[in-house]
């Protein structure tokens, strides 16, 4: 299936959802109302929220409103992370568009951020369901501990390969996983089924950073609304690097090492050639796709319908893209 495909699956459902995304977006201040708006519209894929949707209808959810309400609160606290982040990582460009913080400043950012996150809250309760609590509490709590462990480890060269997956599990996976285990619980879904739609989450997720991390040294600007290198500038030991520095000669090891612990990006094209050249992009595209193979793997328990096969197709896209 091509992407349009796949969310003509649940077309009707992911319209109700970007409704109440809006709606929900209210605030008697109108500066929460107006960053808010703004990054929401930025141009995301709603990649979770389309998961939540298609693995609802793949278990046969009678609760959809639910559902929809599930969708719109994975969103909001993506979007949060995304003000924070941009925050963090003093980003001015995301998605081709300048950040919220580079328009506005840090403070109104990390505060809008804080009220996304306090909304989608608010909306957990309204759904009722203690189960999805404790995962996205949980989960929020996990993305908040990844983010203080990579801001702990910037510039650091001695990161392992898998404290590099611990990070992106807990910035990335966690919410891909918390979408699809939380659809699974409101759909009523017995325990193998909520296993396997929190295992197709994750592993998507991971696949998916994977092959992010790939783009910010193989990608286009253009197409990628942000600079390529941006990793590098902030000092961030990605799986490309890890490999390129395992692999390399002492002379391309020292350069990579300097370059993270100085946020240098003078020598970009000289390090993208050395991650080529050792093999590092091969290396972790084939980790994306071990990833991928998982996912589609796990599916196998939530039976074959179209929207599994959508599913499968969002999986094999996560790999492909060039954004």
């Amino acid at each position: 299936m091509r992407i349009e495909d796949i969310y003509q699956c649940v077309e009707s459902d992911f319209s109700s959802v970007n409704t109440l995304i809006h709606d929900q977006l209210s605030s008697r201040v109108p500066l929460v109302e107006k960053i808010a708006e703004y990054i929401i519209a930025s141009g995301g894929k709603r990649m979770r929220p389309l998961i939540a949707l298609l693995i609802s209808h793949a278990l046969n959810n009678p609760n959809s409103d639910n559902t929809v309400k599930l969708a719109a609160i994975i969103e909001f606290l993506h979007t949060a992370t995304l003000l924070h982040d941009d925050v963090v990582d003093t980003s001015d460009l995301r998605r081709g568009k300048a950040t919220a913080n580079a328009n506005w400043g840090n403070a109104p950012s990390v505060l809008v951020g804080d009220f996304l996150y306090s909304r989608a809250f608010q909306m957990m309760v309204e759904i009722g369901d203690m189960q999805v609590m404790s995962v996205l509490a949980n989960t929020t709590n996990e993305i908040a501990e990844g983010e203080v462990f990579q801001l702990m480890n910037a510039k650091n060269p001695n990161i392992t390969e898998d404290q590099y997956f611990g990070v992106i599990q807990s910035k990335t996976a966690i919410l891909f996983s918390a979408a699809s285990e939380c659809s699974a619980c409101i759909a009523n879904s017995d325990k193998d089924k909520i296993e396997a739609a929190k295992e197709y989450g994750l592993q998507v997720g991971l696949a998916f950073q994977l092959v992010d991390d790939i783009l910010d040294y193989t990608g286009d600007a253009a197409t990628m609304g942000k600079n390529v290198g941006d990793d590098l500038a902030e000092g961030k030991p990605t799986l490309p690097l890890i490999f390129a520095m395992k692999e390399g000669s002492e002379e391309q090891r020292n350069l990579i090492r300097a370059a993270l612990r100085q946020g240098d990006i003078g020598k970009i094209d000289e390090i993208i050639s050395i991650v080529r050249d050792t093999g590092a992009i091969d290396y972790t595209m084939r980790a994306a796709e071990e990833c991928k193979n998982k996912a589609i793997a796990a599916l196998e328990s939530l039976g074959d319908s179209t929207y599994t096969q959508a599913l499968k197709s969002l999986a094999e896209l996560s790999i492909s893209r060039n954004q």
